[in-house]
């Protein structure tokens, strides 16, 4: 019975040093300051993450839903840092899932940690002053 529990103990801190080793080599290789692209006409949110990492995972929906309900009036990217690790560097993350969030002009106003819901994100950009309309999509 200890064994077992030494076993399951062993492979935990396995994971959380190999999680550990990936985030300290992106922010060592991370420049500082990352900003949206130049082009950029809608505020916009990134969120660096990995497609295997349990929040992660729950972020998905989240910025699928984004993507849909307010396409057209901000931008939604989602960069994988272990399928992407270079794309990954300009944002100097320390731990996944971080979000960004860009006004319209490509300037990096705030960061958050884990976690957030669709509503929370939208709540944020509404805290940093930026409106985030949906689009009538009648027109279309």
């Amino acid at each position: 019975m200890l064994l077992n529990h030494k076993r399951k103990f062993a492979v935990i801190t396995f994971f959380i040093f190999i999680i550990m080793s990936i985030f300290v080599f992106v922010s060592a290789n991370a420049q500082s300051n990352a900003k949206a692209s130049p082009a950029a006409k809608f505020p916009r949110i990134v969120d660096v993450g990995a497609d295997k990492c349990i929040p992660c995972i729950r972020m998905a929906p989240e910025l699928e839903k984004l993507k849909k309900e307010y396409e057209g009036v901000l931008e939604v990217e989602f960069v994988d840092v272990w399928k992407r690790p270079a794309d990954a560097k300009p944002y100097k993350v320390r731990g996944i899932p971080t979000q960004i969030f860009y006004d319209a002009n490509g300037v990096e106003r705030a960061r958050h940690f884990g976690f957030i819901s669709k509503e929370d994100i939208l709540a944020k950009f509404r805290e940093l002053g930026i409106a985030i309309v949906k689009a009538d999509k009648k027109g279309k």
